[in-house]
């Protein structure tokens, strides 16, 4: 079956809603002038002032996004591009920015969405908001006061060596995204003309620290949103981040640092072998639980590998050092690294501190560089890690230059250390939902299979709190079903980091989520498995399904089958007895 993105008839094909301005054109409506007029009170939310002399205002017809986006198919529409100020009555000097697309009143479909960014940035630019506005939704995103829609939250964080700014802190952690969908849902009910009593759908949208955003709501504000899109949050913020130095700390104390063309090869062999558990040859690992019950890491040494020479550029926008061609066979040291960053990190004493990456996802923390020099390969701190050490914990800057003297013990405090400290800001695993799930809330909760970023099992771990918390009576069938009635986590086979991978081509990603939540949030349709598309390679377009969690994948003559495997489940639970506190 081929699926073809922009086939939705709901996303386009739109009629215009009773009590809002559907007579009006977009050229009436996105003027300065009509926007000012339709603001909300300058002190509608309390101690913030809306600054009517910034609104900025241009219609933008006829843009286009793809059928290959992640997080939305293929449309073209037209819409009024918003930009608004406002400022926080006992902050002197504060600012913060709102920008939100508001698309043709003939196509508004009584819709909001609020969106949000990734790693210290609190937005993703623009490309989130094209996911809204397709769906007739008024579409938002904030730049938590930071300076600018471009500037991120580590830049404001510290007034000054030792001293933490709380107000950035508390707008990155929740406050901002909360005061977006404010102004933003009523700025919508007011350009629209919204008859009162008229319902309001709201929805959110975001992945990896826009998860985490997303979460910060869901578990403050329980009448926030009536459904949520989230994708591989990156919540337990501490452990998070300090898992990001873990595999650098399993190089060092190993004290082999491999090149990274040896781990790839680990990768790519595991992916090989690993491809047909599910009963399906594509080249997509789509049951890494599996994998790790069955698959010896040791069959892997010997084999050769080769990667050719590196002139260096540039990966996300940082520069990369030339690398000469790497060629050998896998050792047993490179095979011994890629155990122990698999396990998860443990104490001195052997217990269970944090998860980590699940068998399949590639060995990105890895990182180590070649030095010229020296003739090889060395360790390169993580810059995630680093900066979450440097700048939260020691307040002391954005940099942590080297790693030495650092065991498996001090990864462990330091992670004990920041969710003391940051539990009621950035930690955001809160598991009792009840007052969202008591007004009506949905979420689809997606992550990928071969993330290795946030590790899969982290959300694992937080669905299974949120069923341990509020269906404790239950059994765990019982208790999944009850769940899964209103909250969904989906483990995307083979997906990288919110993102298709590009070493499992063959593999689905939920490109439709926002459809598929506004079908059962509006029209009660819940979703048994999740709608995914091939977006790239020779599959390019097909459509796949993706089963709910605890269910797994498994083909038989051909055919998808979602069953219910103990043990597979069983190898995604850790008993973090290395941590004295209760990690949700």
């Amino acid at each position: 079956m081929r699926f073809h993105a922009a086939s939705w008839p709901s996303i386009l094909a739109v009629s215009a809603s009773a009590g809002t301005v559907a007579a009006a054109s977009l050229d009436e409506v996105c003027t300065v002038n009509y926007i000012k007029s339709k603001l909300p009170g300058s002190q509608f939310i309390q101690g913030i002032t809306l600054d009517s002399s910034s609104v900025i205002a241009n219609i933008v017809r006829n843009a286009s996004v793809g059928p290959t986006e992640s997080f939305y198919p293929a449309a073209t529409f037209s819409y009024c591009n918003l930009t608004l100020a406002y400022s926080h009555d006992a902050r002197a000097g504060d600012r913060v920015l709102v920008q939100y697309w508001l698309p043709e009143p003939a196509q508004f479909q009584n819709r909001y969405l609020s969106s949000g960014g990734g790693g210290y940035a609190i937005n993703s630019g623009t490309q989130s908001l094209p996911g809204g506005v397709m769906y007739g939704a008024v579409a938002g995103r904030t730049d938590g006061g930071f300076g600018g829609f471009s500037v991120q939250a580590d830049a404001a964080m510290l007034l000054a060596n030792g001293t933490l700014d709380y107000e950035t802190l508390y707008m990155f952690g929740y406050k901002a995204q909360w005061e977006l969908s404010q102004i933003g849902k009523q700025l919508t009910r007011k350009f629209f003309d919204m008859k009162d009593g008229t319902k309001l759908y709201s929805y959110y949208q975001g992945c990896s620290e826009g998860g985490r955003e997303g979460w910060s709501q869901i578990q403050r504000f329980g009448d926030e949103w009536d459904g949520a899109a989230i994708g591989a949050p990156a919540f337990r913020w501490s452990f998070q981040q300090t898992q990001h130095l873990y595999s650098n700390i399993v190089t060092q104390t190993l004290g082999y640092y491999p090149p990274p063309c040896e781990m790839d090869k680990i990768v790519n062999e595991t992916i090989s072998a690993c491809d047909v558990l599910d009963g399906l040859k594509d080249g997509v690992v789509s049951r890494s639980d599996l994998c790790q019950l069955h698959f010896d890491l040791s069959s892997v040494v010997g084999k050769p590998y080769y990667c050719p020479a590196s002139a260096g550029g540039f990966s996300f926008g940082m520069p990369t050092a030339p690398t000469p061609a790497q060629n050998g066979t896998v050792s047993e040291e490179a095979v011994e690294v890629a155990r122990e960053v698999i396990r998860g990190l443990r104490d001195s004493q052997g217990r269970q501190v944090y998860l980590s990456y699940q068998t399949g996802a590639t060995f990105a923390d890895v990182n180590t560089e070649y030095n010229s020099s020296s003739d090889k390969w060395e360790l390169s701190v993580n810059g995630l890690g680093a900066e979450f050490i440097a700048l939260l914990l020691d307040k002391n800057g954005t940099d942590l230059s080297n790693l030495d003297g650092v065991t498996y013990d001090t990864l462990k405090n330091w992670m004990i250390g920041g969710m003391q400290e940051y539990y009621s800001t950035l930690q955001t695993t809160w598991p009792d939902l009840t007052p969202f799930h008591q007004a009506g809330g949905k979420v689809i909760h997606f992550h990928g299979e071969a993330d290795n970023s946030i590790p899969t099992a982290s959300s694992v771990r937080y669905w299974e709190s949120v069923r341990n918390i509020m269906y404790p009576h239950l059994s765990y069938k019982d208790g999944a079903n009850a769940l899964n009635d209103w909250y969904q986590l989906y483990l995307v086979p083979g997906a990288a980091h919110c993102a298709t991978n590009p070493l499992m081509p063959n593999g689905p990603f939920p490109q439709t989520n926002l459809q598929v939540l506004i079908d059962w949030v509006e029209k009660d349709v819940k979703p048994v498995t999740l709608n995914a598309t091939v977006l790239q390679g020779d599959h390019l377009g097909e459509n796949r399904q993706i089963c709910a969690w605890p269910l797994r994948p498994l083909w038989k003559h051909g055919n998808l089958q979602c069953e219910y495997d103990q043990k597979s489940i069983d190898t995604w639970h850790y008993d973090l007895k290395g941590v004295p506190m209760p990690v949700y």
